[in-house]
């Protein structure tokens, strides 16, 4: 057999100053528009399932999705004994995020939910900085955290002026403490990934954290039996087989072969699809600080993800 002695077609670009594949680029953008309606499903699910039952049943079926495709692509899922500590630890961080997340979103609207959660790149450039060896934090990326910042802190004043602050509702501040945590937590990832097989790391985040959640709901939670119906049961359906199926292993496959910084920070079209979503499915009302504080956040992020060239592909 001969062999093309051609030189190989080099990796489709995205335009301009991205230098991301741009077939990862369409995945990245598919992966965060479908997070940006997160916030809704969590809302939903809400009305019927409570925070740690809700988190229960996400992450049970995010757990099946994801072994599911690890036996698909024959990926040995037992950890080896030296990835346990990292795998224990990502995952105690993980139970305190969705915690938190989930805490906020009962205690406040999806729209803003939307715009606080997705600040998580503000905070994930930061920590990857001080974790991530080469994941460095430019003067652009510097400027995108500082216009997101304002974005965020439009969000939370209401437009009303520093007086205002302490008037944002509980549900605002443990989003965007969930929001600082997540940012924190795949910085994390992004080092660890360097040696862990990104869908083990998916399925043991997930597996550390779902005893917790089921002896929580048990002793603190019971379900509205009254209110389950098609909506709630499709909120949990979407929140497990999107998000933490799909979504969580799409993610940590591009934060495998991408840096950190630069993949969470698509997350500039989260903001912008939840607000969307939950003022459409949910008739919230979107206020001018919320649509303002909104952009910002976007640009921010979208100034956050024009990096440092990838790793090797």
């Amino acid at each position: 057999m001969v062999l093309s002695r051609s030189r190989p077609r080099p990796p489709e670009r995205f335009p301009l100053s991205w230098s991301i594949p741009a077939r990862a680029v369409a995945l990245a953008l598919a992966v965060h528009i479908l997070w940006g309606g997160n916030p809704v499903a969590v809302k939903v699910g809400l009305e019927a399932f409570p925070p740690l039952t809700s988190s229960f049943l996400r992450f049970a079926l995010g757990i099946a999705c994801v072994v599911a495709w690890g036996r698909i692509m024959r990926i040995p899922l037992a950890p080896p004994r030296e990835e346990w500590p990292a795998l224990f630890w990502l995952g105690l961080l993980f139970i305190v995020q969705i915690a938190l997340m989930y805490a906020g979103f009962a205690a406040t609207s999806a729209v803003n939910g939307a715009v606080l959660i997705a600040t998580n790149p503000l905070f994930g450039v930061l920590f990857a900085h001080l974790f991530v060896t080469g994941d460095r934090l430019t003067p652009a990326r510097a400027l995108g955290a500082a216009v997101a910042f304002a974005g965020t802190m439009l969000v939370l004043l209401r437009g009303a002026g520093a007086a205002s602050l302490a008037a944002s509702t509980d549900g605002d501040l443990l989003v965007l403490a969930s929001a600082g945590l997540l940012g924190l937590r795949l910085a994390l990832c992004g080092r660890v990934l360097k040696r862990v097989n990104d869908v083990r790391l998916t399925l043991w985040q997930m597996a550390v954290a779902l005893p917790f959640f089921a002896a929580g709901a048990l002793a603190f939670e019971s379900v509205r039996v009254e209110h389950v119906g098609p909506g709630p049961i499709a909120g949990i359906l979407y929140q497990g087989i999107v998000v933490a199926g799909l979504g969580f292993t799409a993610q940590f496959h591009l934060i495998r072969r991408y840096t950190p910084s630069v993949m969470i920070s698509f997350n500039f079209v989260a903001p912008v699809a939840g607000v969307a979503l939950g003022a459409w499915l949910l008739g919230e009302r979107v206020t001018a600080p919320l649509l303002g504080g909104m952009l910002l956040v976007a640009a921010g992020l979208a100034l956050i993800a024009r990096g440092p060239r990838t790793r090797d592909r």
